[in-house]
């Protein structure tokens, strides 16, 4: 529930088109619905402007289509990262209207209330260094998506051809937050942010052969960059990159349903 969903439920209240019984029927889960295995936190959305993201790994299908139910119940949007095709089949046969991504791992469905952000600073541009980071740059596309910030997406921009990435030279110059996404040496992150004057975010992952450690090299040659200002998030962590970048940009209230 946000604040829009809030504020006509006190609305209809006020204006006697709701009874008590109602309205009383409506809040009851606030600030959460307690499903046993999972207490779904419905009052989020009040205090970040979305609402909670579910995390599908290592979640049973039958519960992740119980806690997206309970948010739908709530009039909520509902996002889900990082499902397999067993959570994505359960959550298709379940729910009318939901869309999902297979390569991303997502699927979500819009509440009635979603509207794209009006106040941002501009638009949110992400680099995947090659085509074995895309799921990873998908996840924080589909994430920006949700929260209603403008996003463009730039892939196989990688260090081993460094003019494809310049070939994006004046997207890049234009960004108001860059997201670049890297597993191997991780060096595309330290060259963007060497680049640009805006928020660089750097996104390790755990795209590599076996020195590569899973993606503990790229996460430590991103912690150590010299490009100064470099933020990093945790490997493969395109959904928490994606956050940190709507936090950024985001100039107005967060209402986001």
């Amino acid at each position: 529930m946000d604040n829009a969903h809030l504020s006509l439920i006190l609305e209809k209240l006020y204006n006697r088109s709701m009874s008590i019984g109602e309205a009383l029927g409506q809040l009851k889960d606030l600030p959460f619905k307690d499903l046993g295995f999972a207490k779904v936190d419905h009052h989020r959305a009040l205090r970040k402007g979305y609402p909670e993201v579910i995390y599908c790994q290592s979640k049973t299908p039958e519960q992740v289509v119980q806690i997206a139910r309970a948010q739908l119940d709530h009039e909520e949007t509902v996002f889900g990262t990082r499902a397999n095709e067993a959570v994505l089949q359960a959550v298709a046969a379940s729910i009318d209207g939901v869309e999902f991504d297979r390569l991303a791992c997502c699927f979500w469905k819009k509440s009635t209330h979603w509207k794209q952000r009006d106040k941002v600073i501009g638009t949110i541009v992400i680099c995947a260094a090659g085509t074995a980071d895309l799921r990873v740059s998908l996840e924080a596309q589909r994430t920006l998506e949700i929260l209603g910030h403008p996003c463009e997406a730039i892939s196989d921009v990688g260090v081993a051809g460094i003019h494809r990435l310049f070939a994006y030279r004046e997207v890049l110059e234009k960004a108001a937050v860059i997201i670049a996404v890297a597993g191997m040496e991780g060096a595309l992150p330290s060259v963007i942010a060497g680049y640009v004057s805006c928020p660089v975010i750097a996104v390790p992952t755990s795209v590599g052969y076996g020195s590569h450690l899973g993606g503990m090299v790229p996460l430590f040659a991103m912690l150590n960059s010299c490009s100064a200002g470099l933020s990093v998030v945790n490997i493969d962590n395109g959904f928490g990159a994606a956050c940190a970048a709507a936090a950024i940009n985001d100039l107005g209230g967060r209402s986001i349903p």
